[in-house]
């Protein structure tokens, strides 16, 4: 009978460290995405619907076909959807995923297309980990912005037009991943992005059509653990799909570090 107390809180402790585990090992993946705005944004006009960047519903980036929420909602069979809200002005709608096999979740971000700037404000200070939150997701404590392991922006390339005011420089010795989904990327964010810390996985060399098959597809290899590598290739493999060009083509035009 001595014994009984000593197993019980063994189990006890057994059980608790069980469940911080599985906490702990929750990793996250914050998604920015700069509405698509043909007012506000220097690109070549889309459609009313399309390109109003102050409506996420059928936005190009956001709402319509390929769009990060519509995509993976609709055409994923990796991902569950779990809810969406409204954040406030500038962040429009919040949406959040798990993934159907490993502890991940997806948190993307539509921020109204005239702030843009504020968009890749929010994105470089969270890949140098200046930038660092927590969001509860119905009871879950989620890393969000530099507590996240991957960190990804989809839409316009708003460098061409203008320049950050912002020191952008390392808080902490932690290493982020990124992936940055926008015209000729690399030229533009990389005068933003000199750090051994920020594992660039995949931007590109030219123009380009941002869309939500190409992060589905990258996040899918990411969340398996594979190379850095393998996740620009499968990148590379759902552009040359979708926008039927030649893989050769999209691998020169997607790119790793």
């Amino acid at each position: 009978m001595g014994k009984l107390p000593h197993i019980l809180f063994f189990l006890i402790l057994l059980s608790y460290s069980f469940v911080k585990g599985q906490k702990d090992s929750i990793t996250t993946i914050h998604t920015f995405v700069a509405l698509c705005d043909n007012e506000n944004q220097g690109i070549y006009p889309v459609s009313k619907d399309l390109g109003n960047g102050q409506s996420p519903r059928l936005n190009l980036y956001w709402g319509a076909l390929y769009g990060v929420k519509t995509h993976f909602r609709k055409s994923s069979s990796d991902w569950t959807y779990i809810k969406s809200e409204k954040v406030d002005s500038i962040v429009l709608e919040r949406v959040f995923f798990k993934h159907k096999v490993k502890n991940v979740y997806l948190i993307a971000d539509a921020y109204d297309g005239r702030y843009i700037k504020k968009c890749t404000d929010d994105f470089l200070k969270s890949s140098w980990g200046m930038k660092k939150d927590s969001i509860d997701c119905n009871g879950i404590k989620l890393g969000a912005y530099g507590n996240s392991k991957l960190i990804a922006y989809a839409g316009h390339d708003g460098l061409m037009e203008f320049k950050m005011d912002t020191d952008y420089k390392a808080v902490d010795s932690q290493q982020r991943d990124m992936i940055i989904l926008a015209c000729v990327s690399k030229t533009y964010f990389k005068p933003y992005l000199q750090s051994e810390n920020i594992n660039k996985l995949v931007w590109s060399t030219g123009l380009m059509a941002p869309e939500a098959y190409i992060l589905h597809d990258a996040f899918g290899v990411y969340v398996k653990g594979q190379s850095s590598e393998k996740v620009r290739e499968v990148a590379a493999g759902a552009y040359a799909k979708y926008q039927k060009c030649s893989l050769t083509a999209a691998k020169r035009l997607l790119i790793s570090e």
